[in-house]
């Protein structure tokens, strides 16, 4: 089996049913099938073929799937890319993946523009456009022809590249097709079925966004409902007007809903069942969000390298606040102390994990790799306890890297742009815990001798070149580090 097969199976099944909705359109299974084969003669017709990669940077819309999928037919992997990405996260992406092309919208061309020249391998740009508008990707769907067979595509085969941050920098996860089908069954975890609406509110370019949004809900036959820019108002009007049933996201979102003051003008009825991914939420947080809402607030627990899904508080088991719950179907998961042995019902150590869902490795990175896969295992660099009944509590992080809003950082790639700057000597970047965003980045910075520059300016800087949510919040200079 394979991601290309599972998609013309289902939609053989539910045919005219949507499966997406954005704004006001709906695209039903049968319609995304057609278009997928559309864009997959396109890229093949472009010369692409089963081994190559091929980048895709959009936000929540039907040319995100349609993309991912047209990818998968051909056999090649899909490299799924943060939209905010700078001209220099982009430059370093696509040069690392080895993507030969580029599916993104008109307002991103600009940042590939510029680094285009330092490109070689990624000669192909399709771009997308508004619904109405000509574009080379509306072009692509429509002109068929709309049947497409499919290579030989094996389960252990690349199906995607995500990036994420590790220990020594960021990385490029491989993930299989087998990878990813064990991700396509939570929906029916959480007691969804065929026509329930989630809200698509995480990026699908992110791990927990795609399994949660996209893979789930078409193995299922249910309805996503995609929202690429929201507000909380907007959210509760979605919710009154799609009958939306199921809300998977980070923290933040659930904190700004029961702190919302006009949650009581919607109607929620229909929502029967929230998620949270990402991080973690205080428990006193999650049982006044039920006491408001009358909703139950389940966590889980994943990590790119793991496709995501490692753990989930399962809807027929006790519910212990502090928890992300218990092992999924298909995934062991140990604790070990610092000896490599499993640690005493109780006891802290690090979390590992083994299962179908362990990635094939970090793109052209085998150092990397065994670093953190061995015998089988994946050593996640998170600290946790296990209690009798198998429920996991994280209790920290072994491995340096922040996480805010449910996206990993690496400061060590904080650290390289900041020290670009002439006025900085080195530096150090922290994250300091945050109700709402789980950690933000604050950073320590020693000026060169005679040096002017104040903290607006550091910070300006760092936003030429890094994502909005990696861009430190708080300069603080410093006469040393220490490390």
């Amino acid at each position: 089996m394979n991601l290309g097969k599972m998609l013309e199976d289902v939609c053989d099944r539910y045919g005219g049913n949507i499966c997406f909705i954005h704004e006001d359109r709906e695209l039903t299974f049968r319609e995304l099938n057609r278009r997928v084969n559309s864009l997959g003669n396109r890229l093949r017709s472009l010369g692409l073929r089963k081994g190559d990669n091929i980048a895709v940077m959009l936000p929540n819309v039907p040319e995100f799937v349609i993309s991912y999928f047209a990818i998968q037919k051909i056999g090649a992997a899909a490299v799924t890319l943060n939209i905010m990405s700078t001209p220099y996260e982009l430059s370093y992406f696509l040069k690392n993946s080895d993507s030969k092309a580029l599916i993104t919208n008109s307002s991103s061309v600009e940042r590939f523009d510029k680094v285009r020249e330092e490109l070689p391998l990624c000669t192909h740009l399709i771009v997308t456009a508004g619904p109405d508008a000509p574009s080379s990707f509306r072009e692509a769907v429509e002109a068929g022809p709309f049947e497409f067979e499919m290579p030989e595509i094996e389960g252990g085969d690349p199906a995607v590249i995500m990036y994420t941050a590790g220990h020594t920098g960021t990385h490029g996860v491989v993930l299989t097709h087998n990878n990813l089908l064990t991700q396509c069954d939570f929906l029916q975890m959480w007691n969804c079925a065929e026509n329930d609406r989630g809200a698509c509110i995480i990026p699908l370019f992110h791990s927990m966004g795609a399994a949660c949004n996209m893979l789930s809900v078409i193995k299922t036959g249910a309805v996503s409902v995609m929202m690429d820019q929201f507000t909380i108002d907007g959210l509760f009007s979605a919710i009154e007007r799609d009958k939306i049933t199921y809300v998977a996201a980070v923290p933040k979102l659930f904190l700004d809903m029961l702190s919302h003051d006009s949650a009581g003008n919607y109607d929620l009825s229909s929502l029967k069942i929230c998620v949270i991914g990402g991080a973690s939420m205080p428990p006193e947080y999650i049982q006044k969000f039920q006491e408001k809402f009358h909703i139950k607030l389940m966590e889980g627990y994943g990590l790119t390298e793991a496709s995501p899904g490692c753990t989930f508080s399962k809807t027929n088991m006790a519910q212990k606040l502090g928890s992300v719950g218990v092992a999924i179907d298909g995934v062991e998961l140990k604790v070990l102390d610092d000896e490599g042995i499993e640690a005493q019902t109780g006891k802290t150590g690090e979390v590992v994990v083994r299962g179908a869902n362990i990635m094939k490795g970090y793109y052209k990175n085998e150092e990397e790799t065994a670093r953190v896969i061995k015998n089988g295992r994946l050593y996640t660099g998170d600290l946790g306890r296990m209690d009798e009944d198998g429920y996991l509590f994280l209790t920290g992080r072994k491995k340096k890297i922040i996480i805010a809003s449910g996206f990993n950082i690496c400061p060590m790639e904080i650290e390289a742009v900041l020290n670009m700057h002439p006025a900085v000597k080195s530096s150090m970047v922290l994250g300091k815990p945050n109700l709402t965003r789980g950690e933000i980045v604050n950073a320590l910075v020693v000026k060169n001798k005679g040096a002017v520059a104040d903290a607006m300016e550091i910070i300006g800087h760092c936003r030429k070149y890094l994502s909005s949510y990696k861009v430190p919040r708080r300069v603080k200079f410093v006469n040393e580090v220490h490390r």
